[in-house]
């Protein structure tokens, strides 16, 4: 089986999915950050496409950077300067070729992250 990536953004400060959040992708290769992508979360709060597709998966280390401030600013969460959360990155590794599910449960003062399905 291929692998691939994917993820899902709930906003759990609203109780509902977090839409427009911008999310990009990095592969890490040990001081070398490669960009990949830059994709944005639709009304489900997922992607229209996988992150990394099967074509272009492979194993390795990844990070996906969450642009939480300017979505909180966009859905008129309390202003605070700066943000207490505004970047998140998320440095995992893929060690199979496999369904790898990154979800981010966000709210303005928090967040958790596990391996989904």
């Amino acid at each position: 089986m291929a692998g691939y990536l994917t993820t899902h953004v709930l906003d759990t400060a609203l109780g509902k999915p977090a839409q427009g959040l911008k999310i990009e992708l990095f592969r890490i290769e040990g001081d070398t950050r490669t960009h990949l992508r830059t994709l944005e979360t639709n009304d489900d709060g997922r992607t229209d496409s996988q992150i990394l597709p099967e074509a272009e998966f492979a194993t390795g280390t990844y990070e996906l950077i969450f642009h939480a401030g300017a979505y909180l600013d966009a859905v008129g969460s309390p202003p605070e300067s700066p943000r207490f959360l505004d970047v998140i990155p998320l440095r995992f590794g893929m060690s199979e070729g496999a369904h790898y599910h990154v979800p981010l449960l966000l709210s303005p003062f928090g967040y958790s992250t596990y391996r989904g399905s």
